[in-house]
């Protein structure tokens, strides 16, 4: 799918007649666009003063995406984030390198799957695989790094909370490419453990004027997570999930740039 770096019209979507492929995968991707927005927007105003993360991801992966800086030049500035994924790379230092630096370039947030090391390294954040921790203690990272989370249900979910992830992305949402003929969570059961992780997320209500302080889950005394989904993410299946508990989504073949073909 073309990369939502911008309204349909800057797609070249026509204004009549029937579209073509191209058109409406430009379409698709400004339809997800419009709706990440919408959940900063909303985000912002339901948790004002609180540390959100970029409601849209970009996931590389070595075998889907084997070049990935394409794909996150296309990505808006300010608005997304990227897990450097690429375990098997022979250079992935090199390639995260690269990466950084186009992420500091675009102002968008970056976390490293799995190394502490190489996220240090390149001034990015942490991200866990199930809410299992990399090495015994808790990374430090720089300033302003995000720790994130892969979660595939409420095992995960409760142990990627108790790591200190800030955000964990819960999957498989839908059917995915990633994982063909995978069972699925479905937005019902996705929205029952996003709110299981996240009770004062889902029911915190807006008083205008207030600033409402860091969510944190009671007797843990450690914020709250922030939840978002993974797995057959674009604009449609995106519109399925529940505001009350969604900060965003994770995808790659609904950010990869135009004419872009998937490898196998």
């Amino acid at each position: 799918m073309a990369a939502v770096s911008g309204a349909s019209e800057e797609f070249g979507v026509p204004e009549f007649g029937i579209p073509g492929k191209a058109e409406m995968e430009a379409d698709m991707a400004a339809r997800l666009l419009r709706w990440a927005r919408a959940v900063k927007a909303r985000q912002a105003r339901r948790h004002s003063g609180a540390r959100m993360p970029p409601p849209l991801w970009l996931f590389t992966d070595a075998a889907r995406l084997s070049d990935p800086l394409p794909a996150i030049a296309g990505l808006p500035r300010g608005l997304c984030g990227v897990v450097l994924r690429h375990d098997e790379a022979t250079a992935r230092a090199t390639l995260g390198a690269a990466v950084a630096r186009l992420c500091r370039a675009r102002r968008l947030a970056l976390v490293v799957a799995g190394d502490a090391r190489l996220a240090r390294q390149l001034g990015a954040g942490l991200h866990l695989r199930g809410g299992r921790l990399p090495g015994a203690l808790r990374p430090r990272l720089r300033h302003g790094g995000w720790i994130t989370s892969s979660a595939h249900g409420a095992a995960d979910l409760r142990r990627a909370r108790l790591a200190g992830a800030e955000a964990v992305f819960l999957s498989p949402a839908f059917p995915t490419a990633s994982h063909p003929g995978g069972r699925a969570l479905g937005a019902v059961r996705w929205a029952a453990l996003a709110r299981g992780a996240a009770p004062t997320l889902a029911s915190a209500v807006p008083v205008p004027g207030l600033r409402v302080p860091e969510p944190r889950v009671p007797a843990l005394g450690v914020p709250a997570l922030r939840v978002l989904a993974l797995g057959g993410i674009d604009a449609l299946s995106a519109a399925r999930l529940p505001w009350c508990c969604c900060a965003g989504a994770g995808a790659i073949g609904a950010l990869l740039p135009p004419r872009h073909s998937v490898s196998q």
